[in-house]
């Protein structure tokens, strides 16, 4: 899944933030039918559940966190919040609490990127994408994009490498099939090795260590059909499973033809070795 991008807001576009209603911690009501939504919003799925449990904790204790708009002619742009206004409207709220920031149209979609994936989590396709327009609307190069949210220049790559992968690989990303991780070792693949790369990861429930395995051997193999097959009993996945909770998913199981074998937990530095720790002792 993506990671929030670190910096607030105020730290990219300066602290011009404005409540309607100075007195007041919380903003000012404004009419539901009165504010829209930001149509470069960067989420593009909204989970229903959820949605629908906001609405119930919104019909009992009303919204507590303002919604953060745009003015726009007499209506107000959604610049963070789409999904608290949603469920407000479905809650029957007639007024909603809303902050409003004097935004350069410019910005508003790089802000709603921050702001979205800083409070609820983006899937990583809807990330990769969102960077992708900022760079297009905005005319920034990766280095400038990773300037102004706050990110390493490999990871924005390796966002903007999903776009490439074949659509039955960005699906699987968008469901959360696969980690970013998986799809990172796909995205190495040559072309016409990345779907038997997926169909792999996705039958066998690969780790993402196992996967790039799989990929090495199938790197020097004509097809996926010469590559040899490795069984193993349940209980190895299994293993591996119970294992991921406590390290991390680059775990791999080694067997011998007697039927020995190691279990090969990897990690990049002191740090991991110090969070293993901490879950062991817990």
């Amino acid at each position: 899944m993506a990671k929030g991008l670190g910096r607030g807001l105020d730290a990219i576009f300066g602290q011009n933030s404005v409540a309607i209603n100075q007195d007041s911690n919380i903003g000012m009501q404004v009419a539901v039918d009165k504010i829209v939504p930001n149509p470069t919003q960067p989420r593009t799925v909204f989970d229903e559940a959820a949605l629908e449990e906001l609405t119930d904790s919104i019909r009992v204790l009303g919204i507590i966190q303002p919604i953060t708009v745009k003015p726009e002619g007499d209506k107000y742009i959604i610049i963070s919040g789409e999904r608290r206004w949603r469920a407000a409207c479905a809650a029957g709220l007639e007024t909603v609490p809303v902050f409003v920031r004097d935004v350069e149209p410019q910005n508003l979609h790089e802000m709603a990127l921050v702001e979205n994936i800083q409070r609820q989590d983006l899937n990583a396709m809807e990330v990769a994408l969102s960077l992708k327009r900022l760079m297009d609307e905005c005319e920034l190069t990766q280095d400038k994009l990773s300037e102004r949210v706050g990110k390493k220049r490999s990871t924005i790559a390796n966002y903007l490498r999903l776009l490439n992968l074949p659509p039955e690989v960005q699906l699987a990303v968008r469901e959360e099939l696969i980690s970013m991780g998986h799809a990172k070792v796909i995205a190495s693949a040559s072309d016409e090795k990345q779907l038997p790369l997926l169909r792999k990861c996705l039958k066998k429930s690969l780790s993402v260590r196992q996967l790039e395995e799989y990929a090495a051997k199938l790197a020097n193999a004509k097809s996926a059909a010469e590559v040899e097959e490795e069984e193993y009993p349940e209980s190895y996945g299994r293993l591996v499973e119970v294992m991921e909770r406590y390290f991390s998913e680059n775990i791999s199981i080694k067997t011998s033809k007697n039927g020995k074998g190691k279990i090969i937990i990897e990690f990049s530095g002191e740090q991991d070795i110090e969070r293993f720790i901490a879950k062991l002792n817990k």
